[in-house]
């Protein structure tokens, strides 16, 4: 996240791993509800992510049916399309070894992690929220 968003973005973050629930709902329903908890937690502004897998063929199956906000709960979907792929490249995170992006021919894992970072769903979602940020932070 913090080489996404990079040197421009007005706020620290601190990285901290919490146990949340695994809510069912809509997407957005489930970022808000983990927001909330994370928020309520940490006692603070929190930035969480929750990634669904969907299928077109099956009608956007499973979605969030399997195992990115501030204080006042924005949500940013971004989606990512691209086909699924016999698993290639290191098998360190989540999906990236079967997922390769429309328009390459490598899969998540096996892009550089600076291409990677450029074009996935994530970079997306972080930019949109730091562009929001920059333009609403007053200088320290």
């Amino acid at each position: 996240v913090v080489q996404i968003l990079g040197d421009k973005f007005p706020c620290k973050l601190v990285a901290k791993k919490i146990d949340l629930p695994e809510y069912q709902g809509e997407p957005d329903e489930i970022s808000i509800h983990k927001c909330k908890e994370a928020a309520k937690e940490i006692q603070g502004p929190v930035i969480v992510e929750d990634t669904c897998l969907c299928f077109n063929a099956l009608g956007g199956l499973p979605g969030p049916y399997m195992p990115l906000s501030h204080e006042a709960g924005s949500v940013s979907t971004e989606p990512a399309s691209g086909q699924i792929v016999s698993p290639r490249g290191p098998r360190d995170f989540g999906w990236d070894p079967c997922f390769q992006p429309d328009g390459f021919e490598q899969t998540y894992a096996e892009l550089p992690k600076e291409v990677k970072n450029s074009i996935s769903h994530r970079y997306r979602a972080l930019k949109e929220m730091s562009e929001y940020f920059i333009q609403n932070s007053t200088p320290k």
